[in-house]
């Protein structure tokens, strides 16, 4: 069985409210990235770890559905999609309770019922779909 390795790395200066981090990534998209408690729960400039897993799971999800499609015979000329990430209190800590996928497309050729049916085939199979222990919507609009 094949497998494919991806690596991040975390460092963190101080306490959680005040301290600050940067994230780096095997690729260098993201090298020395700041992140940090604004950032986090707040308005303050840098990203987060719940933004990447929304990113994740947006470009995942975009890419699983380009898949299927073409596997049906359909080349998407535009897939956008948002994911919003919603989290948590839960106890004494945080958990990624929901994402919501928000997708527009044009697709040339295909049925909203065969659009739909792929969409939601894609959601459930995505790997970020898959490891998220959180509910997740899809609004799928055919333009």
């Amino acid at each position: 069985m094949a497998s494919i390795r991806r690596t991040a790395s975390a460092t963190w200066q101080g306490s959680g409210k005040e301290g600050k981090g940067a994230l780096t990534t095997q690729s260098g998209t993201l090298r020395d990235t700041p992140y940090g408690f604004n950032s986090r729960f707040a308005e303050g400039t840098g990203t987060n770890p719940e933004e990447l897993i929304a990113a994740a799971h947006a470009g995942c999800f975009t890419m699983a559905l380009a898949f299927k499609l073409q596997g049906a015979g359909h080349t998407a000329e535009r897939l956008a999609t948002e994911a919003k990430l919603s989290m948590e209190q839960d106890g004494p800590g945080w958990k990624i309770a929901a994402v919501v996928l928000q997708l527009k497309a044009k697709v040339p050729g295909v049925t909203a019922e065969e659009f739909q049916r792929l969409a939601t085939e894609a959601k459930a199979t995505c790997p970020v779909s898959r490891v998220l222990n959180a509910e997740i919507t899809l609004s799928a609009e055919l333009e």
